[in-house]
């Protein structure tokens, strides 16, 4: 079988209105890809830095996955999110990236987006907190029912990957 090694960290994020921000992260693959090794899914730490717009995680990822056929390649899911002074939790961003096909180390950027909701969803927003948030997080990353969604942009969220490959030559994939 294919092998596939992802290890890397989820650097930080910049852009959002807010600091003190963290990360829930997950990965998604297809029916044929099995996890041998690794967290499918996990949390940053609350970074709430003193200067500067970037809020550093540095949270490390570590995967092993194997497979049979490419389709269903792994992706990288986010939900950034924002903790107030009371510890209340906020939704900042979605947002969602494959992981590189190709070996090496890769610097990537994803860029994160927001339901927008009502114009009363956004009053309600402006004085209470909260706002509207996906009700499955597989729309996340499904194409169908996203591009019906009324989105705004949010910041970006640096992650590093090192990809490593093992055994694809032997099912006619050459890296």
């Amino acid at each position: 079988m294919a092998e596939l090694h992802i290890i890397g960290q989820i650097i930080g994020a910049t852009g959002f209105p807010q600091n003190s921000l963290f990360c829930k992260w997950g990965v998604h693959a297809g029916g044929a890809w099995r996890l041998l090794s690794g967290l499918k899914e996990g949390q940053t730490q609350v970074d709430m830095p003193q200067t500067g717009d970037m809020a550093y995680w540095s949270h490390p990822i570590d995967l092993h996955y194997t497979t049979k056929g490419l389709q269903g390649w792994p992706r990288l899911y986010l939900q950034v999110w924002h903790q107030d002074s009371f510890g209340r939790c906020q939704l900042y961003g979605y947002g969602y990236i494959h992981v590189p096909s190709s070996p090496g180390q890769h610097r990537l950027q994803c860029v994160t987006w927001r339901p927008l909701g009502s114009w009363q969803d956004q009053l309600a927003e402006m004085f209470v907190g909260g706002g509207p948030q996906l009700r499955s997080p597989d729309l996340i990353y499904s194409g169908a029912d996203r591009y019906r969604l009324h989105t705004v942009g949010m910041g970006t969220v640096e992650l590093e990957l090192c990809v490593i490959l093992r055994h694809f030559d032997r099912y006619g994939v050459e890296s």
